[in-house]
């Protein structure tokens, strides 16, 4: 049941803890005529030729590039980034619609197949009304690699954003709005997390796809499940970042530092649990604990600050448990380890070593900036080590000899494996996970093709 008391949509100062506005949730009648507009307008909006969908993309990447300041700090104030990483979330959002309208088209083209008969070919048809269930951390990024590939499609957008990220929430449906895409195009629902199962049940919504937890996924993947609708689930990750003797560490230590410390630690694909060799390790260990001492943390609207606040005080929290956790199974906090005295949910870079395998930073994600390192013999105990995990996301690793990284590529469990470089999402490249990572992808050719009917054609002569 909802608590009338307690408004679902609370916007807040990750750096203050001060709650700066609340947004009431939705009642039943709302939502069921945000639904309806929504069908309505997928009738209409689905029969637009392809270059005015693409068209519309172009006007939302202008207005993102012209107005990336202050959505920018929109994002900081209201989660916490860093500035600068806000800036260039909005950049990268331009990006990829700018990106679906040069080449959505091509991936939409009917493709011919000779099968003897006059003329056979599949075409890929848009669905319908789909439900995006987005996370905080990246509040602009997910939204948009969603909803670029699904309205280019001719797909509508129905957005329930996560509770804490409602002032952004409101500003991409207004970005939307003003590149003049019409009304039920792209919709944000203030809609309470237990009015998600009715809207994904109800038949005007065609498919959903959510970023979160993996026990929001399973949640929404059972609903889904029950009324036969297509989903997209990109959920947590416990990403390895293996360092084998070959790697150049001066270079390997700097894209570390980055690939954990990225948001604040927040990021599903972040490196999370550091797999490097023994040879290497002890010189490996000492130059990451420098660097992540170095680190500068506190108000995130500084453009010298590179680690600023945890979102929220539960996240803060539930990293103080895993780490303390851990320590007390048996790992060795390097640097960092406690929470800061004063306002807002900050918590510095950490470093634990002799990690133990059955303990929280190797079991679970740990949601900020905390790096936990391991020593592995040789390449097949790194493989093993990096696939003995529930998650599957990602996996960096980082060798110059050609046949260690053949094998990471063939035997790495997971959605993206990178060589020498970190792990990131690109609007040119398929982006997903296995195992409880999820399944289904973004972006690329194939993320367009996810909410699509792939639909065969023959024609007989008569």
């Amino acid at each position: 049941m909802r608590s009338e008391s307690e408004p679902e949509f609370v916007s807040g100062n990750p750096a203050t803890g001060r709650i700066v506005e609340t947004f009431a949730s939705l009642d039943e009648a709302a939502l069921d005529a945000y639904l309806t507009r929504a069908a309505e307008t997928f009738h209409v909006y689905r029969r637009l030729p392809e270059n005015d969908r693409a068209q519309y993309l172009r006007e939302v990447a202008r207005l993102l590039t012209q107005e990336k300041s202050s959505l920018a700090s929109l994002m900081t104030s209201e989660m916490g980034k860093p500035i600068w990483a806000a800036v260039a979330e909005v950049e990268k959002c331009a990006w990829v619609c700018d990106y679906y309208a040069a080449f959505g088209a091509d991936y939409l083209a009917d493709e011919l197949v000779d099968t003897g008969t006059k003329r056979s070919w599949v075409r890929y048809d848009p669905l319908g009304p789909v439900l995006a269930i987005m996370p905080w951390n990246f509040p602009f990024w997910q939204v948009f690699r969603f909803a670029a590939p699904a309205l280019m499609a001719g797909n509508v957008a129905l957005l329930k954003h996560a509770p804490n990220v409602p002032r952004c929430a409101l500003a991409i449906e207004e970005v939307f709005g003003a590149a003049g895409l019409p009304g039920g195009a792209f919709q944000n629902l203030f809609a309470a997390v237990d009015d998600v199962p009715a809207i994904l049940g109800d038949p005007r919504v065609r498919a959903a796809t959510l970023t979160g937890s993996v026990r929001a996924g399973r949640a929404v993947a059972a609903v889904a499940g029950h009324h036969i609708k297509p989903i997209v689930l990109e959920l947590g990750g416990s990403d390895p970042f293996i360092v084998m003797p070959s790697a150049n560490l001066e270079a390997v230590v700097e894209t570390a530092v980055e690939a954990r410390i990225q948001n604040s630690g927040q990021s599903c694909i972040a490196a999370k649990r550091f797999l490097v060799a023994e040879a290497v390790a002890e010189e490996f260990e000492a130059r990451l604990v420098d660097r992540m001492r170095d680190l500068r943390v506190g108000d995130p609207t500084d453009e010298s600050v590179e680690v600023g606040p945890l979102a929220k005080e539960e996240i803060l929290v539930e990293l103080e448990r895993q780490v303390s956790e851990s320590v007390a199974a048996g790992a060795r906090v390097l640097t960092g380890g406690q929470r800061l005295d004063g306002p807002g949910w900050y918590y510095p870079p950490t470093v634990l070593a002799n990690v133990p395998l059955d303990c929280p930073a190797s079991r679970e994600e740990l949601f900020g900036p905390v790096a936990a390192l391991f020593q592995v013999r040789d390449l097949d105990e790194a493989i093993e080590r990096a696939n003995d995990t529930a998650f599957g996301l990602g996996a960096s690793a980082w060798t110059n000899d050609e046949d260690e990284q053949r094998r990471f590529v063939e035997e790495l469990d997971a959605g993206s494996v990178f060589i020498n470089a970190m792990v990131a999402s690109d609007p040119r490249l398929p982006f997903g996970g296995v195992k409880d990572s999820g399944f289904g992808r973004e972006l690329g050719k194939h993320g367009i093709r996810e909410f699509v009917n792939v639909k065969t054609v023959s024609v007989q002569s008569s």
